[in-house]
């Protein structure tokens, strides 16, 4: 199918309502059924697969097609599979059972989703943690989660070590690509399970574990944070992920029909589409969209070590990658590197990204430098697994200040104060319900009562809907800023601040950054007679938090930060305050 969105002559063809009736209807690739889940009345894709089980065994029938390459490494579906099987099976030698918690911290390396699949084949809820946490954070989530079996690389070995006193449910690590400490016999090395990835290969074709999985039993957490700055884990279920999974090829058909195209047939044998992934696979969007997602279509998924723009443009060439993207930032890097010409970009069909504020400019940059390829964005959050909505080619450029509209499985809604709906176009909190929203907080059933009301999910977002269900995300609610991808909560960083004994009164507030969206910036005020700098108080953040969490500016104040009458600081004014 076309991706270029100057190949209509006539746009659109049909309108966005008879483009997914079209292809929800019975006997189309996306037809939807009505299942009651947990007392909702909820809309699903009829033939996703019913849990993530179903979804490896349907990757590992790709067999010798390459699943991950990772700098010289190269790791067929097959391979991944017989890894994934040989950790289950060692999980379950260990003692894990339906229910129980497997941590997995680590980088982008093919062992995760090695990992990841081995402790859902288990029945066991994988814990994906931070891998850019601090020590004292991961601790957090280990000891918060309950964790049983943790797998790490050596990284994250090295910051969780002196916190596992404070982790009394842990009972066994792996740690990958190190050796494993002979002071803590709770540590062995994930080599001695699987070998390294050019031996996955060579492994057993062990049989999958019998373990009774169903598509609304609990699969994931994935920690996010809340306006009290306390880390929560989002609950999600296998049916969660495998909506999501599923759901990336919806977007591209529907601007197919819009463009009045005929969905073309599945072609065999056609190129394997290819993903330089950009996010971490920790994220909800590398896990559930591009990870599982890869699966469902067998994707190839191509891994860095660490961003660099002129490392990506030569893999986008070396592997002939179709899609690359992230977060807005690597877009832009990509768009304007002054070396983007010396690089066969060619192959790209799509520049996706989200999770960060994006500009109507890099819509129109992304058409002037890749012609032949979509651009596309869409809204999601931790508590919606990902993509919640999707908006790329024509629709996109149509509307560039949007996030798109609702996939057929998902409805939002935009409500007052007193959660009463309003009318199209009126500004209020977005609230949304599907069949990819989690069924709430780990362990926290004060916050699950309070963000999910009947199915609905206070977003915490404000935003409007157009009359066609496009949603604009005006502002946020909650005291948050995301820098890049990455949620940042203020309350967190002005605690720290005010750990240091020279801090009287602290503020977090984000300023606009053309790439990474905005930035953490604080404003501060010293205890008479006092002193600080601001490298000082730079350094004192980041060594309690993660360093993407550190102001990259602090203003002093000469007196208390301005307040109104009810002693809430005024954020709005201390943002002027870095307008220069």
């Amino acid at each position: 199918m076309s991706n270029n969105p100057q190949s209509a002559t006539t746009w659109p063809a049909i309108s966005l309502a008879e483009a997914h009736a079209r292809l929800t209807a019975p006997g189309a690739p996306f037809e939807t059924e009505t299942r009651v889940i947990r007392g909702i009345a909820t809309v699903v894709w009829k033939n996703a697969p019913p849990t993530l089980r179903d979804l490896f065994l349907q990757a590992r029938a790709l067999g010798d097609k390459t699943f991950v390459v990772y700098e010289d490494e190269r790791v067929s579906y097959d391979a991944f599979a017989r890894a994934a099987l040989t950790i289950a099976h060692a999980l379950i030698r260990d003692g894990v059972t339906k229910g129980d918690r497997v941590a997995l911290a680590m980088r982008n390396l093919p062992e995760w989703p090695a990992v990841f699949y081995g402790a859902l084949l288990t029945g066991a809820i994988v814990t994906p943690l931070n891998a850019w946490w601090t020590g004292a954070e991961l601790e957090y989530g280990l000891a918060d989660s309950g964790s049983k079996i943790a797998i790490v690389d050596d990284e994250r070995l090295g910051r969780i070590i002196e916190h596992l006193p404070g982790c009394p449910a842990l009972e066994k690590i792996y740690v990958s690509r190190a050796n494993a400490p002979a002071s803590d016999a709770r540590i062995s090395q994930l080599e001695s399970l699987i070998g390294t990835p050019d031996q996955w290969a060579s492994l057993p074709a062990l049989p999958v574990p019998v373990v009774a999985i169903d598509a609304d039993d609990d699969a994931t957490i994935f920690y996010t944070s809340g306006t009290t700055g306390k880390p929560k884990g989002a609950l999600g279920t296998h049916r969660n992920a495998t909506n999501v999974a599923v759901a990336a090829a919806f977007s591209p058909m529907r601007n197919c029909l819009r463009r009045g195209e005929t969905i073309p047939a599945p072609d065999p044998g056609a190129p394997q589409k290819g993903m330089l992934l950009s996010v971490p696979f920790f994220h909800v969007t590398g896990c559930m969209a591009v990870l599982n997602g890869a699966l469902a279509s067998g994707t190839k998924i191509v891994l860095m070590r660490r961003w660099d723009a002129v490392r990506a443009m030569g893999l986008i060439e070396r592997e002939r990658c179709t899609a690359a993207g992230g977060v807005p930032t690597i877009a832009w890097q990509i768009i304007e590197h002054p070396e983007r010409e010396r690089f066969d970009l060619s192959s790209l069909e799509n520049v996706n990204y989200g999770g960060a504020p994006a500009s109507a400019e890099l819509v129109r940059r992304i058409k002037e430098v890749f012609p032949h390829s979509a651009p596309g964005i869409g809204w999601g959050m931790t508590e919606t697994s990902a993509t919640f909505t999707s908006h790329s080619a024509e629709e996109y450029v149509e509307r560039p200040e949007s996030g798109g509209p609702a996939l057929p499985i998902g409805e939002m809604k935009v409500v007052d104060g007193r959660g009463h709906s309003l009318p199209t176009g009126e500004t209020g909190e977005l609230m949304v319900r599907g069949a990819n929203v989690v069924r709430g907080y780990w362990n926290k059933p004060e916050a699950t009562a309070q963000t999910f009301i009947d199915g609905w999910l206070k977003t915490g977002d404000i935003a409007r809907l157009d009359e066609e269900g496009f949603v604009y995300i005006v502002d946020r609610m909650k005291d948050m800023l995301i820098r890049g991808g990455e949620n940042i909560y203020s309350i967190e960083v002005e605690s720290a601040l005010y750990d240091h004994p020279a801090i009287m009164d602290a503020a977090l507030v984000g300023i606009p950054h053309r790439t990474l969206g905005e930035e953490p910036a604080a404003v501060v005020s010293l205890k008479p007679g006092a002193q600080a700098t601001e490298a000082e108080l730079q350094a004192f953040v980041g060594e309690r938090l993660a360093a993407f969490k550190v102001p990259v500016r602090i203003v002093f104040c000469p007196d208390m930060l301005p307040r109104n009458a009810n002693g809430k600081i005024l954020k709005s004014t201390l943002r002027k305050m870095f307008d220069a």
